[in-house]
């Protein structure tokens, strides 16, 4: 439980950080090149499964199947890492190969919720 409330409040932080960066140091660059909606996107999912990671952590102290609750964590940092992550280095780089490694940062996502409907189903 410890350990995704830390990486969900480590995420939340970041999302905060990056999303501030780019809407300030990073604005003129993102939007000259194209890429400012592209980072915004990234910018929001992170938020989103950061929350989802502090829900994990809470939710592994009342559901019995911890490890569907515990893979559904994982997956949303690797989402968080591939998806986000992906679509921040694609918007500071302009190298469109990094948009391939997006799709699987959302099916990471996916996977995730589909653990947690799980967890919650055996229930």
């Amino acid at each position: 439980m410890k350990l995704f409330l830390l990486l969900g409040s480590l995420n939340a932080f970041l999302f905060v950080a990056i999303g501030a960066f780019g809407a300030h140091a990073l604005k003129e660059r993102l939007e000259t090149g194209g890429y400012l909606e592209t980072f915004q996107t990234g910018v929001q999912y992170h938020m989103i499964h950061a929350l989802a990671l502090i829900a994990v952590a809470i939710l592994s102290r009342y559901l019995s199947a911890t490890g569907l609750v515990h893979g559904a964590g994982w997956a949303f940092v690797a989402g968080i890492i591939l998806f986000s992550g992906s679509l921040y280095a694609l918007s500071l780089t302009g190298i469109r190969v990094l948009g391939a490694i997006t799709p699987i940062g959302g099916l990471a996502f996916l996977a995730g919720w589909a653990l947690l409907f799980a967890a919650a189903w055996m229930e």
